[in-house]
């Protein structure tokens, strides 16, 4: 999988203007996280359920 074949490229409204970010794209049943500064620099590929099991548990351990 790269990121020519991952679609809707996004960071998150929380990002600086820094560029310090990664962002996400996806693919049916996939998630993909990259370095926003370095896009063509690789591409992490998991299980979308997994990536959402992931953020859901950052969202808790921040409440």
């Amino acid at each position: 999988m790269t990121a020519q074949e991952l679609i809707g490229w996004r960071k998150s409204r929380a990002s600086g203007p820094q560029g310090d970010c990664v962002e996400v794209g996806g693919a049916p049943g996939l998630a993909g996280i990259r370095d926003s500064k370095n896009r063509g620099g690789g591409v992490l590929v998991v299980d979308r359920q997994v990536f959402a099991a992931f953020i859901d548990a950052v969202k808790r351990d921040r409440l």
